[in-house]
């Protein structure tokens, strides 16, 4: 996410952070650095200009160049500026009490919406709400049986016809179903092009004459870079968005758009799209964001996902194993099962405060070797699983052919394995536990 720009932000203040002392031709310089890199990254040139401005103004004043630590000052700076360009905190969807909360989902065709809308749903079922979605891209009969499939897959009634019918006729019927039955939620699909045209915004308009939405979120995707911006411009201009919702952010390798649409429409990034899975969407945190492209790590973010694969009780019982020393072959393909609900490791790496300072663009953090042991412990039968030991050469043969993989890679896992025992059984221990807490005071910034 954003590695081009982050890695070139990156560089740019461990040069700066080298220095004991900053001038402020020092400082001009580094700015005229970032500058280029905010601009090869797509970011609009006035929100450039703006930002510069705004970093450099703080960074040749006293509070920079009379501390201790002038570079680590800086990049706070351009931290908290990076914040309030995108906004500054997380919003999200308030919801209407004693009413349903009325939420018009629009964009160009394949932007993403109707995924969008179906994730949203999943979203605000998962937090206990009814949800209705309504179909009302009517001119394209795939979108709607493309929502009536997410709809079954999460559970979620969609209201829509298979046939074309004015979409504003079927908007008003899905607001009066959803205000009728009593739901919480309703998000309305509405119609998409391939580019904005006139035809478009005026059945937009008179969609939200009709449904009155609380809430009009753009989806747009991100890897568009400039373009998106300018998308949200028009739309903006003719809808009063009320936020924005990027897609595939989590491929977007420049940040144009993360880093623009808050400055250029004044309209906030509700929500980021994170992957193709229904469950793939978060709010988006724009203080969270900075940080992981400053290398700060994104700590919150991961303890969040944890949260989301592992229950409370779950975490105890493997506690309890570890101490134990029950920690078993079946234990640990259930941990990798759970890790894999993450995402990737080069993304769950990057979230790690100084992990950006090894050059992720550059790490070779490779998911098929999971896949590989996972299809290793696979082959093995349950009794091996839970006893290793028994383990012996036939066997190991055998675990091999029907993973694919060699004896060596065998060899290897429960060589790795069995040392992994060894150090829970010493962490699990009370002096165990105190050195643990010591290095992550240690590691922790904070």
């Amino acid at each position: 996410m954003l590695e081009d720009l982050s890695g070139k932000l990156q560089a740019i203040f461990k040069k700066l952070s080298g220095r004991g002392l900053l001038t402020e031709e020092v400082v001009a310089e580094s700015l005229r650095e970032v500058r280029l890199a905010l601009l090869e990254a797509d970011v609009n040139f006035r929100v450039v200009k703006d930002l510069v401005e705004k970093i450099r103004v703080r960074a040749v004043g006293q509070e920079v160049l009379g501390s201790i630590t002038p570079g680590q000052q800086v990049i706070k700076i351009v931290h908290d500026e990076l914040c309030a360009m995108m906004g500054g905190q997380a919003t999200g969807i308030p919801l209407v009490p004693n009413q349903p909360t009325v939420i018009m989902m629009v964009g160009l065709q394949g932007s993403g919406k109707t995924t969008t809308t179906a994730k949203l749903a999943l979203r605000f079922k998962k937090d206990g709400r009814r949800v209705l979605m309504v179909a009302a891209d009517t001119q394209r009969p795939a979108a709607i049986r493309q929502l009536f499939t997410l709809g079954e897959q999460t559970g979620v009634e969609v209201y829509g016809t298979q046939e074309k019918d004015d979409p504003v006729r079927v908007c008003r019927e899905g607001f009066d179903k959803a205000y009728r039955a009593g739901f919480d939620v309703v998000l309305f699909d509405t119609a998409g092009r391939l580019q904005i045209d006139e035809t478009l915004m005026e059945e937009l308009a008179q969609i939200k004459g009709v449904v009155k939405p609380h809430e009009i979120l753009l989806v747009a995707d991100a890897m568009t870079g400039q373009e998106a911006v300018n998308i949200a411009t028009r739309f903006n201009e003719v809808l009063d968005l009320s936020g924005v919702v990027l897609t595939k952010l989590d491929g977007d390798a420049r940040g144009g758009a993360a880093l623009s649409i808050r400055a250029v429409t004044g309209k906030p990034i509700k929500f980021a799209g994170i992957g193709e899975k229904i469950e793939a969407i978060e709010l988006f945190h724009p203080d969270r964001l900075a940080s992981r492209i400053l290398g700060m790590g994104d700590v919150l973010s991961l303890i969040e996902k944890a949260q989301t694969a592992v229950t409370v009780q779950d975490a105890a019982a493997l506690q309890e194993k570890l101490a134990k020393d029950g920690f078993t072959l079946e234990d640990f393909r259930e941990q990798i099962t759970q890790m894999k609900k993450l995402g990737s490791l080069k993304d769950l790496m990057g979230m790690l405060p100084g992990m950006g300072k090894l050059n992720m663009a550059n790490m070779k953090v490779d998911d098929r070797e999971v896949a590989r042991v996972e299809a290793i412990i696979n082959s093995m039968t349950r009794k091996e699983r839970l006893n290793p030991v028994i383990i012996n050469g036939s066997r190991r043969v055998r675990i091999s052919k029907g993973s694919g993989t060699t004896v060596q890679e065998v060899n290897r896992l429960l060589k790795q394995f069995a040392e992994a025992r060894k150090m829970f059984k010493t962490l699990s221990s009370a002096k165990g536990k105190k050195g643990l807490a010591s290095m992550a005071r240690r590691l922790m910034p904070f």
